[in-house]
């Protein structure tokens, strides 16, 4: 059962309060507190299996939570779907798309989905293609495209209907790096008209070079957020983020590893 809550101040772009899941005896996420800042782009780092998957599926409404609430610029999760998913682009890690569809279609069809005019969808379409550079793979099927292809049409779909938050789960892995520049300065021109970003990633470097506010989550429960500077303290985020997360024994007993 969802508890209810305060509303909280309708110019942060999301809020998370005591969001919780856990899948039998695991504790996926433990009852976290987050606040985007609207206008902000906010990275979202962690080990694998930290949750951050868990937490982005539930702050999108992919998954529902055993406990807490989220907003969307004022708009609760929950209790509002309509309106909060109305101005949210969401890229999930590995979503299943329609592998049937050719790029253009599935760019298309979520446009409609939306419940965009057909005329604007056929005027957009083509900028994102173009700006991904899929335009030669517009008319080839999903199913033939390769991973960053994959990762790139997502990317599109999850930005047809201009939103206001996206949320994007590691938006540039197995992207070309040419393409990955140019979506970077699409999203940093996005958020620079107040548009709000969030990215989970594993490159730490990248996320230190794009985003302005950074969240560390570990075993289900953030160890710090805030912006770049107060996170890292002065440190490198790669450097901050090992310090808060390593396991000093992990490394011990290879030492037969050795020519």
């Amino acid at each position: 059962m969802l508890e209810k809550s305060a509303l909280p101040d309708p110019d942060h772009a999301v809020v998370i309060r005591s969001l919780g899941k856990q899948f039998g005896e695991k504790i996926a996420v433990n009852g976290i507190n987050l606040t985007i800042p609207a206008g902000s782009f906010y990275g979202f780092v962690g080990p694998n299996g930290a949750g951050k998957t868990t937490t982005m599926s539930m702050m999108t409404g992919l998954l529902r939570p055993d406990h807490g609430q989220v907003w969307m610029h004022g708009f609760n999760m929950w209790e509002a779907p309509h309106d909060a998913k109305a101005i949210l682009g969401v890229l999930v890690d590995g979503a299943v798309v329609f592998p049937r569809l050719t790029g253009a279609q599935l760019v298309t069809y979520s446009g409609l989905l939306r419940g965009m005019d057909a005329d604007v969808v056929a005027e957009r379409v083509p900028d994102l293609l173009r700006v991904m550079d899929l335009e030669e793979a517009a008319n080839k099927m999903v199913a033939d495209y390769s991973a960053g292809m994959t990762k790139k049409i997502g990317l599109a779909a999850a930005m047809i209907h201009s939103p206001h938050v996206l949320i994007l789960d590691e938006p540039f892995e197995a992207v070309d790096p040419v393409s990955s520049a140019r979506i970077r300065t699409i999203l940093n021109e996005y958020v620079a008209s107040g548009g709000t970003v969030m990215i989970s990633s594993h490159v730490m470097d990248l996320v230190e070079r794009t985003c302005d506010h950074v969240a560390v989550i570990d075993r289900g429960e953030v160890l710090a957020s805030g912006t770049m500077t107060e996170v890292t303290d002065g440190q490198s985020l790669e450097d901050r983020f090992v310090s808060m997360v390593s396991n000093e024994q992990a490394g011990e007993g290879l030492s037969w590893f050795h020519t």
